[in-house]
């Protein structure tokens, strides 16, 4: 990735709200007095804040890491707190996993499949939400550094929501994905689940019946060709897990700046309570989807 031509990265500098953006703000820093101007416009892309070795580490990355950061802090808290009579934050939790894995069996009509299939499940819930909200919280998007190129100074905030970033969700749709399908593979074994795809049984089932069923010769290759388009199907999960995250939140960090724009003080505090009810939305869509594509993925099918 290139680098800019001139950076400063001397003192952070605090713009107000979280989602505000300081669109052609007068600066009076003297590194900067030859631009005048300092623009915070929201990029489809994360803005690169450092790099290590040829790895360059972007802010909506440098956010995700703080989630990991913060369920494993969780985790263990949770875990060497645990007791056999639950109260407090503990019967919390457990009530909330009653519930999920209720809506699991709802899913996979089976709690022992549920059972085999909640970790990941809940984990890709809890990592999709805590990353949702964590956009929300003042400082993300307001702390940052100023960026000049070409003679053009921008605003780069430290940290941005992680899921506003196109490559985190491909990446956790590409995860559920392909975990689906190895946990597919484990369950009705690998032969079967690779005639999903790929169905030879059913064009060497062919010289064998054909005398006692002709139309065989039409309806075989059918379904060996229904199973190439499953592969386009596969394809298509990754496409649609990974945009529909991703449009979501985004639209949302963009409608935030735009309402910050209007009237920075009070106005964006009710449009920042409906993101948070997006976000746990777009969380669960996420998660049962995920839960849907496994659950198929351990359906022994006949084709």
């Amino acid at each position: 990735m290139s680098q800019p031509a001139e950076s400063n990265h001397d003192t952070p500098i605090e713009v107000g709200h979280s989602q505000e953006p300081q669109i052609n703000h007068e600066t009076h820093n003297d590194t900067h007095a030859e631009t005048g101007h300092v623009s915070h416009e929201i990029s489809l892309a994360a803005e690169p804040i450092f790099e290590v070795g040829q790895f360059t580490v972007t802010n909506s990355l440098l956010n995700t890491w703080l989630v990991v950061f913060f369920l494993i802090i969780v985790s263990v808290f949770l875990k060497r707190s645990l007791k056999v009579i639950p109260k407090g934050i503990q019967h919390l939790f457990e009530i909330i996993i009653e519930g999920a894995m209720s809506m699991g069996d709802s899913v996979t009509g089976s709690r022992k499949k549920t059972k085999k299939i909640f970790p990941f499940i809940f984990s890709i819930f809890v990592f999709v939400l805590i990353n949702n909200w964590l956009g929300l919280f003042p400082g993300i998007g307001s702390i940052g550094f100023i960026e000049t190129v070409n003679g053009h100074s921008a605003f780069i905030p430290y940290f941005r929501g992680g899921t506003a970033d196109l490559n985190s969700t491909l990446a956790l749709a590409i995860i559920a994905v392909i975990g689906s399908n190895i946990f597919g593979m484990v369950s009705v074994g690998f032969w079967k689940y690779f005639n999903k795809f790929v169905n030879l049984k059913a064009l060497a089932a062919i010289p064998g019946k054909f005398l006692k069923d002709p139309t065989i010769i039409i309806v075989n290759p059918i379904k060996f060709f229904v199973g190439i388009i499953e592969i386009i199907g596969e394809v298509a999960k990754v496409a649609s897990l990974s945009f529909r995250l991703f449009g979501n939140v985004f639209a949302g960090e963009v409608l935030l700046t735009s309402i910050a724009v209007i009237f920075a003080f009070g106005l964006p505090i009710p449009f920042m309570f409906l993101e948070v009810i997006v976000g746990i939305i777009q969380a669960l869509i996420f998660a049962i989807l995920t839960l849907v594509y496994f659950t198929i993925a351990m359906t022994d099918e006949e084709h």
